[in-house]
């Protein structure tokens, strides 16, 4: 994969993580963005998606594991998928590991985290993480 996320501070309790169900035949590496799908199951990220948070370790295909632990609460270097953003907009999923400045309309749900400071576009910046928050 390409594009994880790259710790910066983790908040709260050690990054406040919370473990999700994840599917035995499913690889992940450290640092990608999850989304959230049913019964507190976690999947590789996709555009426009609850997020569930942030893998803190990898997940090797078919290894037995059904469990992962995901940060929920920290300040990370995420990629931009495109256009960039001002500091303080809000961002969601724009694709796998890859972040987007959310409409103004975006369902809450979907939001995730705020800038930390202005990205290009297709650049890399600080995000305050805080997944379950509502914005």
């Amino acid at each position: 994969m390409a594009y994880e996320a790259v710790i910066i501070e983790l908040l709260g309790d050690r990054g406040d993580v919370i473990t999700m169900n994840i599917a035995d035949g499913t690889a992940i590496a450290k640092g990608a963005i999850l989304q959230l799908t049913d019964n507190r199951t976690a999947l590789i990220s996709a555009a426009d998606k609850p997020v569930a948070g942030i893998a803190c370790s990898e997940k090797i295909a078919n290894d037995g594991q059904t469990t992962i632990g995901v940060y929920t609460n920290g300040i990370f270097d995420l990629k931009d998928s495109g256009a960039g953003g001002a500091v303080g907009t809000c961002v969601c999923l724009g694709g796998t590991n890859v972040i987007k400045t959310a409409a103004a309309n975006a369902d809450l749900g979907y939001i995730f985290g705020k800038r930390l400071a202005t990205s290009a576009a297709i650049g890399t910046e600080s995000v305050r993480v805080q997944v379950g928050k509502v914005y």
